[in-house]
């Protein structure tokens, strides 16, 4: 399984020649992609109306989704405090929620986020940064 963030969601959604989902598809190398509660809740609050609203919901409710389990939300707030003692700062305290999901699981993050570059300093995250 490979965890996919918001970023590379809305990359491949608004792409209209398709390249981006084939370079996709060609990253997952057969694995399953998996996607966090967070990634449903950024692209359907960025829909446009309601008919991409419906079908976007319709495509979401298929998708496979991971949860932060209890610990994991305090794991994610270290990370957070790591960071700025660090004298680093992120962006959205989502992506540490984000980049815990793939540390706890152990899971590959494939992203177009800098943030998840920036908490690799900090904690053991298996990223990709996709260059689109």
């Amino acid at each position: 399984m490979i965890l996919v963030d918001t970023s590379v969601w809305i990359e491949i959604f608004r792409d209209g020649s398709g390249r981006k989902r084939q370079e996709f598809l060609a990253l997952l190398d057969g694995d399953d992609a998996v996607l966090s509660r967070f990634t449903q809740m950024e692209l359907l609050q960025g829909c446009r109306d309601e008919s991409e609203w419906e079908l976007l919901s319709s495509y979401l409710a298929d998708q496979d989704y991971l949860e932060l389990s209890t610990e994991g939300w305090e794991e994610a707030a270290r990370i957070y405090f790591d960071l700025r003692r660090a004298g680093l700062t992120v962006r959205s305290p989502i992506d540490c929620c984000i980049a815990q999901l793939a540390i706890g699981q152990d899971l590959l993050l494939i992203h177009r986020d800098r943030d998840f570059r920036i908490i690799a300093e900090v904690r053991p995250l298996r990223e990709l940064q996709v260059q689109w």
